[in-house]
């Protein structure tokens, strides 16, 4: 395997944060239209939602729709797409645009890799034409959460990013910012904070000027059959952790128990954001979030709300009940 990188620093003086606020979730209709055979878009609206789009349709539930979207923030785009295919296709576009612009304006461009079905779904970024396109040794890669096992472990989401992304692409490895696994799971969170505090000392990641909090270019997610997203789980009180940029679970509902993950008021200081959804058994969680389904508790996904912009990425399995 590859190697990587594991930093430690002794930096230990915190940026001002305030205390995370809660933000409704976002609403949603639908409304026919019969041309365009592009995927479905939603577009910003200040106030409400506007059902007027006129170049974006998708196939669903057998007849073809369109609308537009507006969250609290104003902010929030929509793509859905006939196949997961397609999805990868169009994310492959999406991250390669956002490297570009980055890297340019930049010199450099953060990302922020989950695990799960993600790392799938950026097949299409590895192949021509983006491949060649992306200048790589911009690039600078962080994960959103990681399980507190050796980077050779299957459940390792360093390793799943390594055999599906990393090992294909010329990222330097240098730039691969993985968790210290000989750490225990407090030590590591603590460890990464700290890795990350110093990237944004030297400039290499930006920060967030409303929040303190460091501001990654492009923080791409998966999210759960239950609505959760890194591994910040419904009911969870790390849901609610507002100083810690990174922080650590012991008792994580789904295995491996003993995880890292960064904190919401670090995710939602993000530049960008997708998330990345596909298949029928993410369809509630989906609705929940976007449409006018129910659910006891407020879930994780709901609580995303990024300082710049955010894009989901669904699939017709995921949307079908919307």
């Amino acid at each position: 395997m590859a190697s990587f990188r594991t930093f430690s620093v002794n930096i230990r003086t915190p940026l001002a944060r305030p205390s995370f606020i809660h933000r409704s979730p976002p609403s949603i209709q639908f409304v026919p239209k019969s041309d365009g055979p592009e995927p479905l878009a939603c577009w910003p609206r200040q106030n409400g939602v506007q059902i007027s789009a006129n170049q974006k349709k998708f196939e669903c539930g057998g007849k073809s729709s369109t609308a537009e979207m507006a969250t609290e923030k104003g902010k929030g785009k929509v793509q859905v797409f006939d196949s997961e295919e397609a999805l990868a296709v169009a994310l492959a576009k999406y991250t390669a645009d956002l490297s570009d612009k980055f890297s340019k304006e930049r010199g450099a461009f953060t990302v922020v890799l989950s695990g799960g079905s993600l790392i799938k779904s950026l097949r299409k970024l590895v192949e021509p034409p983006y491949i060649d396109l992306v200048d790589w040794s911009k690039w600078h890669v962080f994960w959103a959460d990681e399980r507190v096992v050796p980077k050779d472990h299957e459940d390792s989401n360093y390793k799943l990013a390594y055999d599906g992304f990393l090992s294909k692409v010329s990222i330097p490895t240098g730039n691969v910012y993985s968790i210290n696994d000989a750490l225990s799971a407090e030590g590591a969170a603590d460890d990464y904070e700290t890795c990350v505090k110093h990237l944004v000392k030297i400039n290499t990641i930006d920060s967030s000027h409303i929040t303190g909090f460091p501001k990654f270019d492009l923080m791409l997610l998966g999210m759960g059959p239950d609505g959760h997203i890194a591994s910040l789980f419904p009911g969870h009180p790390l849901l609610h952790e507002s100083k810690q940029w990174v922080t650590f679970i012991k008792d994580s509902p789904k295995p491996p128990p003993e995880r890292i993950t960064l904190t919401f008021p670090t995710i939602n200081s993000s530049a960008n954001i997708a998330l990345v959804v596909a298949g029928a058994g993410k369809a509630h969680a989906v609705s929940v979030a976007l449409g006018e389904g129910e659910n006891s508790d407020k879930l994780p996904v709901q609580m995303v709300s990024p300082e710049g912009e955010l894009t989901w990425f669904l699939d017709k399995g995921a949307a079908s009940k919307l």
